[in-house]
């Protein structure tokens, strides 16, 4: 047998190695979407993405036979385990050739690497955290992923179950045609007895403002979502840096805030499925031809995803929810769109499972985190 040689990425050409591996993987799969790889760089450098100022991250390599077979990255985030309360560490950015013995090899490394740094345990994939690509896909492989989400071939569950991981949680994702349909009346009654009672006023967050929107944003995040699994609060730099990112995808009229007495107390991010358009650049590079995919394509694009959906603690009962998804469904049947995706909702979270379902959307994607303790 074979042995499997580990090297820790360490020089700009492991790097591409390990940014480039996933089309090795992925090269007879119609339903993969490509990451640009100047956005793959973006996310990785640790000088600039303001998510290593609390986290500390290792991306190994594995060969076998001189043939690079799988990567994965180990990973601690110090604002996990303060708000979590927990001492745990994370692996992500996993992908393997279909061979136990190469996923034992990559997940012995990330294991021992936590340990050096004083972890009881390990999340994942998390690539590299929960504001980030979160789970491994294991229901709903015949259609592409939508922004921003994941994708992975279906022997990566067995990899990880015959490792003796064990699932920590399933996140859903929901798909709403909305095409020839109207909205349940339930819903609309929800809705304006909803706006009726808080007093409430809805606007779009402004692209020429993003940064200031978002900070009304960062705002409304931090509170709602606070008790929730998993959940890290973003910092007012992580934040901004994404705001540049969304700023080059997103239609603010698919952006909604709402506010009392002029404070924000909800909102709603939902963005155009870019995926529609870069699942056609099949070599990651915008030039020199996906450049013109991408501006050409960014019109005719037929779905979208609902990103982010908050409404802070004390309102989460007065039916914001219904409010918000009224608003970006006038939006989408205005525009002529298909329709979308609502991703990911935990397994657990019954009111935004129920809202969904109650639109008449179908659940379409199960993405699962495992865990292990040491």
């Amino acid at each position: 047998m074979s042995e499997i040689e580990i090297r820790t990425v360490a020089t700009k050409k492991e790097l591409m190695q390990f940014i480039k591996m996933p089309w090795q993987i992925y090269k007879n799969d119609s339903n993969w979407v490509p990451p640009l790889i100047m956005d793959r760089k973006k996310l990785l450098d640790k000088k600039h993405n303001p998510f290593f100022r609390h986290a500390e991250m290792d991306m190994f390599l594995a060969f076998k036979d001189g043939k690079l077979v799988g990567r994965i990255a180990a990973i601690t985030n110090e604002n996990h385990n303060k708000f979590q309360e927990d001492n745990m560490g994370f692996f992500g950015f996993f992908e393997a050739e279909n061979d136990p013995e190469i996923a034992k090899v990559l997940l012995d490394t990330s294991k021992s690497w936590l340990k050096e740094k004083g972890k009881e345990g390990m999340f994942g994939p998390m690539s590299p955290s929960t504001n980030d690509e979160v789970g491994l896909l294991i229901e709903g492989f015949d259609t592409p992923p939508f922004v921003m989400m994941c994708h992975n071939p279906p022997y990566y569950q067995d990899l990880l179950e015959a490792y003796g991981l064990e699932k920590a949680k399933d996140l859903w994702a929901w798909y709403f045609d909305i095409r020839g349909i109207e909205l349940p009346d339930k819903l609309i009654r929800i809705a304006e007895i909803s706006k009726e009672r808080t007093g409430i006023t809805v606007r779009n967050l402004k692209l020429k403002n993003l940064k200031s929107e978002l900070e009304l944003v960062l705002e409304v995040y931090n509170n709602a979502w606070s008790k929730n699994w998993g959940f890290v609060p973003m910092t007012r730099d992580e934040i901004l840096h994404a705001a540049d990112d969304l700023k080059q995808m997103a239609d603010e009229d698919y952006l909604f805030i709402a506010e009392k007495d002029g404070r924000p107390v909800a909102f709603s991010v939902t963005l155009p499925n870019i995926n529609e358009v870069l699942i056609k650049i099949r070599n990651g590079k915008l030039f020199p031809t996906g450049l013109f995919k991408l501006l050409t394509g960014m019109k005719k694009i037929k779905n979208t995803r609902t990103i982010m959906l908050g409404v802070i603690k004390e309102l989460q009962n007065a039916g914001l929810g219904a409010v918000l998804y009224l608003e970006s469904f006038k939006t989408g049947k205005r525009k002529g769109i298909d329709g979308g995706e609502i991703s990911w909702i935990l397994e657990d979270n019954i009111p935004m499972n129920k809202a969904s379902e109650l639109m008449g959307a179908k659940r379409s994607k199960t993405y699962r985190v495992y865990q292990q303790i040491f």
